[in-house]
Order: structure tokens, then sequence, then C-alpha cells
């Protein structure tokens, strides 16, 4: 993952780095996309949560690769009951930033602390006083030996655990186009290359946690989270696309000759507000429960 402005855009949300190879992500798209994951995230599964608040009475609320505290600023007002959170980044510019204001559901206080960590090597005592484990659009920039550990990680803790907005690898745009196809294939090739930490699980990596959960005994509800973008985001969505594209083209070179035309094109239906984006996503809520539930979406 290389350190430029095209990758934030390419891969959005991410709020860490782990090597040169890696994504920094800018402050600008994490706000140009905070709205959209708010309205994309699925609500029902914080429901879930409060139906079973901590037995201490207090939510210590750890989020891995924070940004800027967005998953908080969605999160907490939902949640009632005072709320702790530490927030996890390696991006020492995005913690300097980052906040959850509060208050909470029922307008309990709501307090921050923030914590240079590298997600890639989380260790279970950084977590051992969670009662929650949150992280938003992280998944799929990790390798299997990465996410492997991550779960892990949380797992032991016994606490809830909700990941929110992993890409599945499904993107629809109305109108349709004859290059869609091509580029999203070649967007998601880019998602899996391989780097110097090894592969990542790009689009597989949701599938890839639902089975790692699975086998530790745990009890899964899974849903969708769309983006659904068009005129109403016309900045998100521009960013998004020029980023989607560019990407597919670093990954498959012969795509650039006719990506310009195709990304001129789109982009002038996007101005005349004749372009809708639905980005898929996947939110999965892990409770400790001896047996698996997977519901439907």
């Amino acid at each position: 993952m290389v350190e430029n402005d095209v990758n934030d855009r390419a891969r959005p949300g991410r709020g860490f780095a782990m090597s040169e190879d890696d994504v920094r992500v800018s402050k600008r798209w994490l706000a140009l996309r905070e709205a959209a994951d708010a309205a994309a995230r699925a609500q029902d599964l914080v429901q879930h949560l409060a139906q079973e608040p901590p037995a201490t009475g207090r939510w210590v609320i750890h989020d891995l690769a924070c940004g800027t505290g967005a998953m908080g600023r969605w999160l907490a007002p939902l949640l009632a009951g005072p709320q702790h959170w530490v927030l996890h980044d390696r991006d020492a510019d995005l913690l300097e930033v980052a906040d959850v204001p509060g208050p909470a559901a029922d307008g309990a206080a709501v307090t921050t602390e923030t914590r240079l960590s590298d997600i890639s090597r989380l260790r279970p005592l950084e977590l051992a006083d969670a009662t929650l484990i949150t992280a938003s659009a992280l998944l799929d920039v990790l390798g299997e030996d990465e996410l492997a550990a991550v779960v892990a990680a949380c797992a032991v803790t016994g606490s809830p655990i909700l990941l929110t907005l992993s890409v599945v690898g499904r993107v629809r745009l109305a109108p349709s186009d004859p290059l869609d196809r091509r580029v999203a294939t070649a967007f998601n090739a880019h998602q899996r290359r391989r780097t110097e930490r090894g592969r990542l699980l790009g689009p597989d990596a949701f599938a890839f946690a639902v089975e790692e959960f699975g086998q530790l005994g745990a009890d899964m509800l899974i849903r969708s989270s769309e983006w659904k973008l068009g005129a109403l985001h016309a900045d998100l969505t521009s960013e998004w696309f020029t980023g989607w594209v560019q990407a597919a083209c670093e990954q498959h070179p012969e795509l650039a000759a006719e990506a310009v035309d195709y990304a001129r094109r789109r982009l002038t239906q996007l101005a005349a507000e004749r372009l809708a984006v639905t980005v898929d996503h996947a939110d999965l809520l892990v409770l400790p429960r001896p047996a698996v539930r997977i519901a439907p979406s």
C-alpha cells in the first residue's frame, strides 16, 4: 500500500499504517466518509448490545484503528450508560484530533483516551479491561495471519466485538457501463495484492473473520451495510470513484487507456446527478456464546 493520496481514496477508512507499504489516511478522506459510514452501519446490532450492558455498569470500549474517532461519534449516543473509549491507532496525527464527545444515550458521561498502537501486533493484555471492542473498515487491509491474531486477541477478552463496514468486493453503478465489471475485478485484485507483509485478504477478509470466530465458538450476527452514494454525496463519490479506478489501473495497467474516457463519462454523469453508486459492506457483531448463529442480512 503506497502512502499517497491515490491510495487514501482507493482504500477508504484506514486509520493506521503498519509499514511503508501500508496506507496512511488523510483527515479529509475520513471527514468525507463519516456521514455515509454512519448511515450505512447496521443500527439494529447496537440494540443487541444494549440488551446486555456490562455488569460493572460502565462501558470500556476499545476502538481499533480509530482514525479520528468516527466510530465512537456514531456509537456513543446510541448506548446508554457511562462510557470510556480507548482509541487505538498507529497514526499519531490522527490520534491528535481523535475524539468521542458524547454524551451517551441517557446523558451519561463519555470519556476518551488515545493509544499509539500497531493493530497487527495487538496483544490480549492491551484489551484486558474491554467490555466492548469495535473497529470500522479495518479487516480488508490485513493479511491472513494478522487478522487471525486480531481475532484471537479480541476473542480472549470475552467481550462483545462489533466490526463494521468490511468490504465484500461488490460495487454497483447505475446506469451500468461496459467497463464497470473490469474495473471492479481489477480493484478487487488490487485489494488482494501481495505486499511486504504478505498477501492482503481484501474482500475475503470478512468471510475469513466469520470463520475464525466460528471456530472459537462465538455467537455471530451478520448484517449488510451498504454505502449508497450519489448527488447528495458528490464529493465523497468523486473521491471514491477516482481512487477506485486508479487502484484498478495500478493493478492492471492495460486498463489505463480506456479508463481515461471511462472516468470522464462517469464524473460527468455524477455532476449531472445521473450516477448512483452502491458499495456493499458487511457488519459483524460477535457475542461470546457457546453456539454460532448467523442471522440473515
